[in-house]
């Protein structure tokens, strides 16, 4: 069964910085791309970011390029956001997903976690 836990969300001034974590399990993590989509209140999903299995093929929103890093840990499973300069913009649940595939297609997952809340107060 596969399983995405997301973690690492929180409230934070504007300008501080988060660290989200993704603990996959149930697939062999490192053959499969993995992304991070997002959804403010009152909105609809908006993807984030998203990388290739072996953590290459990288590429983010406009909205947060330059602010966040991707990053996956092959050997722990795990896919990472570091969050730097907050805006209370980002303020958003943290959606975590595997991809069905090596290289990510940025509207395409088949697994969503049960996502992380971020609160940036301004």
């Amino acid at each position: 069964e596969v399983q995405l836990v997301e973690s690492g969300g929180g409230l934070v001034q504007s300008g501080g910085s988060l660290r989200l974590s993704c603990v996959a399990s149930g697939f062999p993590f490192s053959t499969y791309a993995m992304g991070w989509v997002r959804q403010a209140p009152g909105k609809g999903l908006e993807w984030v970011s998203h990388l290739s299995g072996g953590g290459i093929n990288i590429a983010y929103a406009d909205s947060v390029k330059g602010r966040f890093t991707i990053s996956r840990d092959n050997a722990k499973n795990t896919l990472y956001l570091q969050m730097n300069n907050l805006k209370p913009e980002d303020t958003a649940i943290y959606y975590c997903e595997k991809k069905p595939r090596i290289y990510p297609r940025r509207e395409e997952y088949d697994y969503r976690g049960q996502g992380t809340q971020v609160t940036v107060s301004s």
